[in-house]
């Protein structure tokens, strides 16, 4: 199937445009860009420069990807902002190329991205990811698979948000948050497992308790996290979410949120 792009549309001569793809009028498509098969690109819509957004994506009116990230000590040098397949980005999200750090702003498979959000410079977005609108992600974050950020939360710089995780909205994130965990209140703090997005995704029960069995060690039973880490590890087998949430908090350099007292 043939592309289809409005004569009224920019495109620049060495962006590559794949099969089926559709630019509305007034999009603007800069130098270093791919567009990946049967993506629409729609009014108004902008991929700056150095750009790679994969197959079946929609691009809504007012996007920005791809301009220079808001980082004085950026000097042009060689990064870009990679798109993966099936994602949506809507009204007026801004996503931003990265610095010589990660080298990299990054959003995964079939995450939808809604309007007003904003991606800075070197933040990972996983797959399935749901950002509702106006989420606003500092530079240098890591937002992991499954993850669903509501509405007007702000992340700070170099937080980590683990796979699975729900945070309220209106949140202010200033600290790592954990897999498979709600993080709701002010200050942000854990207030229970993510158990119906659990079941949601297949999870069976006996799963979801393993869960709830490891974060009530955590964050209930014990008041100190170092030593809740090693009665964790030695009360319950290897299992993955085991390691998957002993692993996260010990490499939390940063921190994690507090707990619900």
């Amino acid at each position: 199937m043939p592309s289809q792009i409005s004569p009224q549309a920019f495109v620049h001569e060495s962006s590559v445009i794949g099969e089926g793809v559709v630019v509305e009028p007034f999009a603007y498509i800069g130098p270093d860009v791919k567009i990946g098969d049967r993506t629409w690109i729609g009014p108004n819509a902008n991929i700056v420069s150095k750009t790679t957004i994969g197959a079946d994506c929609k691009i809504f009116p007012g996007a920005v990807v791809g301009a220079e990230p808001q980082d004085l000590k950026f000097a042009d040098e060689p990064t870009d902002v990679v798109i993966g397949n099936r994602t949506v980005i809507r009204e007026c999200v801004t996503i931003h190329r990265a610095t010589v750090d990660r080298h990299r702003t990054y959003v995964g498979d079939d995450c939808l991205i809604m309007a007003y959000v904003h991606l800075a410079h070197d933040v990972y977005v996983g797959n399935h990811v749901i950002l509702a609108n106006a989420v606003n992600i500092a530079g240098h974050c890591t937002i992991e698979d499954w993850a669903i950020i509501e509405g007007m939360v702000g992340v700070q710089q170099f937080v980590r948000i683990g796979a699975h995780a729900f945070i309220a909205g209106g949140s202010l994130v200033r600290k790592n948050v954990p897999p498979y965990i709600k993080a709701a209140r002010e200050p942000l703090a854990f207030i229970g497992v993510n158990s119906i997005g659990l079941r949601r995704r297949g999870f069976l029960q006996d799963r979801i308790q393993r869960i709830e069995d490891i974060y009530r060690t955590l964050y209930v039973q014990n008041a100190n996290m170092s030593q809740a880490l090693k009665v964790a590890d030695v009360e319950f087998p290897k299992c993955e979410e085991k390691d998957l949430v002993l692993d996260f908090i010990r490499e939390s350099d940063k921190g994690i949120i507090r707990g619900p007292f």
